[in-house]
């Protein structure tokens, strides 16, 4: 049976509806880490640091799309709440044309100063032409990866989630598919350029079936058509998705720094263990990630209809199926850390080693890491963008910029790991605070 934005959610529900999400966000993540194993095992520990290293910029510039797709499904969700479907369809029309534009925009200031960046990041010799060569690559399809992200949105707002499920499920087994085949197959040298072929194919793949799907007749609510330009909505946009964005941009920052810190402490083995790390948490992260967009248009049609009950509701469920991913993802973790090390750097005791012991310390930020996401996206979905900015500011740029430049310097290349537990605490404290102070505002 159809599931609607408009409908009463009990527990089973909203797990039926925001499943689609979930396994969206999961599996884009795990066609993420394929794509590290490939690299690591076949091109060998260079490229592998070199795509590490240049990785947290390219999510910076792709992630204009994250912002216009929960800020903007945010103003088009509560706008379909308050009954201005055509409106609605508008800012959607508007938003998608926009964030397109952009990509360009940045696709091409990327390619023509990506070695400058790279020399910024810390890359030399072998590692910075890697570094060029890879991003030049994945640039080239930029404009489809902004593209990407802001539909994975619009297909929950859409009500159809099983549709963005199915894209992603497509855009993976590109890049898995093309991965075997170029960087098995391609000489040595090439077989970095070949795993960013790759990525960039799954990206246009992700990109253009929605904009097919939405820009013809459909059976969703959603539409690409004829609009106008409205400053103001897009401003309205920028502002919900703030959060998102400073969330993004922040985490490529800190992982830049991180990457900075664990050259001096361990070399490039401690940027190819992080490397590691980040892959899974991936997956793991984008199980709270998913969640949050899930709901997120469900939150903003409530909001905009004013069903303060159905609201109430939606956040304790959430709080409580939160808490329950986050223990089964801790115990998880920890159980499976050393076959995941083994998988991506089995070659390399050390560097095994290495990543086995930080990788049980960074574990634990699973307990917290979730409530923050929620929170954020929830105060997003409220049309609250400069709450959600806040939490996401704090949570991912102050708290780990305190924690990674103290905290090595007290327990060394320990320190790197733990400062990401305690920028995630220290997060749930924000967050539960902003949830207390809020709650009369917007009667949860």
């Amino acid at each position: 049976m159809k599931i609607q934005l408009s409908d009463h959610f009990t527990y089973g529900r909203l797990m039926r509806f925001t499943l689609p999400s979930i396994a969206m966000m999961i599996f884009t993540s795990i066609y993420g880490v394929v794509d590290g194993f490939f690299v690591s095992n076949f091109a060998g520990k260079t490229p592998f640091a070199a795509v590490n290293l240049i990785f947290p910029f390219l999510i910076i510039v792709g992630t204009v799309g994250y912002m216009f797709g929960s800020g903007g499904s945010a103003v088009v969700a509560k706008t379909f709440g308050e009954g201005e479907y055509e409106k609605a369809n508008r800012y959607f029309s508007l938003f998608i044309y926009f964030a397109a534009a952009l990509g360009v925009v940045f696709a091409i200031l990327g390619i023509v100063f990506i070695r400058p960046i790279s020399v910024l990041l810390g890359a030399e010799g072998e590692l910075l032409e890697n570094c060029v060569l890879y991003a030049r690559i994945i640039l080239l399809a930029l404009p489809f990866y902004i593209l990407q992200f802001i539909f994975q949105s619009f297909f929950v707002t859409a009500e159809k989630p099983q549709i963005g499920f199915v894209v992603t499920v497509f855009s993976g087994i590109t890049n898995m598919v093309l991965d075997a085949v170029l960087v098995i197959l391609l000489p040595q040298e090439h077989k970095l350029a070949g795993a960013a072929v790759a990525t960039a194919m799954s990206q246009v793949v992700g990109g253009m079936i929605p904009l097919f799907y939405f820009g013809r007749k459909n059976s969703s609510i959603l539409r690409i058509g004829v609009t106008n330009f409205d400053g103001k909505a897009i401003l309205k946009a920028c502002t919900n998705g703030s959060s998102e964005f400073m969330s993004s941009v922040s985490m490529s920052f800190i992982s830049m720094l991180y990457n900075l810190q664990l050259l001096k402490y361990a070399g490039e083995n401690g940027v190819a263990a992080y490397g590691v790390m980040m892959y899974v948490s991936m997956i793991f992260s984008a199980a709270f990630n998913g969640y949050t967009i899930g709901t997120a248009p469900v939150i903003g049609y409530h909001d905009g209809a004013k069903n303060h009950t159905e609201l109430k509701g939606l956040l304790r469920q959430s709080l409580a199926i939160i808490g329950i991913f986050a223990v089964c993802m801790v115990a998880a973790a920890e159980l499976l850390a050393a076959p995941l090390a083994q998988i991506f750097v089995g070659y390399d005791a050390a560097l095994m080693e290495l990543t086995v012991s930080g990788f049980r310390i960074f574990a634990l930020s699973f307990f917290f890491m979730g409530f923050a996401i929620f929170g954020s996206g929830f105060f997003t979905a409220l049309n609250d963008g400069l709450t959600s900015a806040l939490i996401s500011f704090l949570r991912t740029l102050v708290f780990q910029l305190a924690a990674i430049l103290i905290l090595p310097l007290i327990w060394g290349i320990d320190g790197v790991w733990i400062s990401i537990v305690v920028a995630e605490l220290m997060a749930v404290v924000l967050t539960v605070l902003f949830l207390i102070l809020k709650r009369k505002k917007y009667h949860y």
